[in-house]
């Protein structure tokens, strides 16, 4: 656990000033075919200061963390910043206080060892080799991560925050009927260090067994049509559409850069039906994946509601464009690695569930698909967008039918949002993967299926 030797500096403050000592850890295991094929363990510790002075910052870091290296790089900032302001004469006001406070930490700090994890991958592994030997290949990832922070600000809440994180990645390939080759990937986990995640390599089995139902299914399965589809998207495509087609065009940095939310403040840009918000720590009365308490800037973390009822209501700030904006910095200013500076990023953003069965939703097509699994994909900040979908199903008459092979689907967000004409009543989340804006970033995304109409491309 960091021990507290910012706090003792906080006198030598002479501007508004962010000190804050960080510890990153990844620890990684694969097995590939039954092989360890990786096994690491890295650690990223330092201390950083930000120094704001009319309208510019001022930022240095170090690796060593000793009241020598924090001296040094507050003398560092703080220079950085003087001399900034001189050459860029921005003369802006001071930032919005935020109020003042503490948050402590509500988690112990774990190292789990090595082996723990290497002998979870092999439980899993030999699972999966004894009862599934026609496949093709299998892989099994072992992931863990955590970042510490220690956080002491001249204005806003000092704060000491964890976040650890712990997944088994298995991957799948199997013979399809037509001579290729097929895959599925699942991933398990969330929150917490390994040890509090997973019990045991049984735990996995009956997700194992589904993801491999699934694979075979796929393997029988056919091309789909392309064309403008009626689609039902699972919670975890409608998730990821959440974050990256429409979550960073109001990232309020992308906004004053030209996103396509600059000028539909106010303005309907989906469905009625559809409420979009970044939640901080809890969502409908349950913690959120990946709880935020206080930002990198000092702020205390607050839910940020972005779209409701289908209007654009509000962008996520860090305190210099909130003030900009004239909105409340709600906490979305976070850095990935002690040597970063705070950037706007999203927390646990989600679409909000409505009142319809799936069930209902399927029965309400009569031709189009359902959409469960996802790979990849890539938007931009006209919200246009293109994802990767691994696995669906037609949608015959409202009911299901055959798997479908690899697809893509495409559109701009804001209009295929205005499509949505059923959402689910329940919301599933995760948060196993990062955002890459300029630096990595662990996130949850999250919400319900989703009805809506969507470009499909063909074989």
């Amino acid at each position: 656990m960091l021990k507290d030797r910012i706090t003792y500096h906080k006198g030598l403050f002479r501007e508004h000033t962010e000190l804050r000592a960080q510890v990153n850890t990844r620890r990684a295991v694969t097995l590939l075919g039954g092989n360890l094929v990786a096994n690491s363990r890295s650690d990223d510790s330092g201390v950083s200061a930000r120094v704001y002075k009319n309208g510019v910052y001022g930022f240095a870091s170090a690796a060593e963390y000793s009241d020598e290296s924090i001296k040094a790089v507050l003398d560092a900032a703080q220079e950085n910043a003087l001399f900034m302001d001189s050459r860029v004469c921005k003369n802006k006001p001071a930032l919005p206080s935020v109020g003042t406070g503490s948050f402590s930490l509500i988690a112990d700090v774990k190292d789990i060892e090595q082996k723990t994890y290497i002998e979870f991958a092999k439980g899993v592994d030999a699972y999966i080799a004894s009862k599934y030997p026609n496949l093709a290949s299998r892989t099994v990832a072992v992931r863990s991560d955590s970042m510490e922070k220690l956080l002491t600000v001249s204005d806003g809440y000092n704060s000491h925050s964890l976040l650890p994180r712990s997944f088994v990645y298995i991957f799948l390939t199997a013979q399809a009927k037509d001579g290729g080759t097929v895959e599925l990937y699942q991933p398990f986990g969330g929150y917490g260090y390994f040890s509090d995640v997973f019990t045991t390599p049984e735990a996995l089995f009956s997700g194992i067994d589904f993801l491999y139902s699934e694979l075979m299914k796929k393997a029988e399965g056919v091309y789909n049509d392309a064309g403008y589809k009626d689609v039902v998207m699972h919670p975890d495509l409608a998730g990821i559409l959440a974050h990256e087609a429409v979550g960073h065009t109001v990232e309020a940095d992308l906004v004053l850069g030209g996103s396509v939310a600059a000028h539909n403040l106010g303005k309907q840009v989906a469905s009625e039906l559809v409420t979009m918000v970044d939640f901080a720590h809890t969502a409908l009365g349950q913690p959120v994946p990946l709880p935020i308490y206080c930002d990198d800037e000092g702020t205390p973390a607050e839910d940020a509601v972005l779209i409701k009822d289908g209007i654009l209501t509000g962008y996520m700030n860090n305190r210099e464009t909130a003030q900009h904006f004239g909105m409340k910095p709600q906490g979305n200013a976070r850095a990935y690695l002690f040597s970063d500076e705070p950037l706007i990023r999203m927390r646990n953003t989600a679409i909000l569930p409505g009142k319809d069965k799936l069930e209902d939703m399927i029965a309400a097509i009569d031709d189009g698909y359902y959409l469960t699994m996802t790979n990849n994909g890539q938007a931009d900040t006209t919200g246009e967008f293109m994802f990767g979908v691994c696995m669906g199903y037609e949608i015959k008459n409202g009911k299901l039918g055959r798997a479908i092979r690899d697809t893509t689907i495409s559109g701009v967000a804001f209009e295929m949002l205005k499509t949505v004409d059923m959402l689910s009543d329940s919301l599933i989340w995760s948060c196993s993967g990062f955002c890459g804006k300029k630096q990595p970033m662990p996130v949850g995304m999250g919400g319900p299926a989703v009805k809506c109409k969507v470009n499909m491309g063909g074989r």
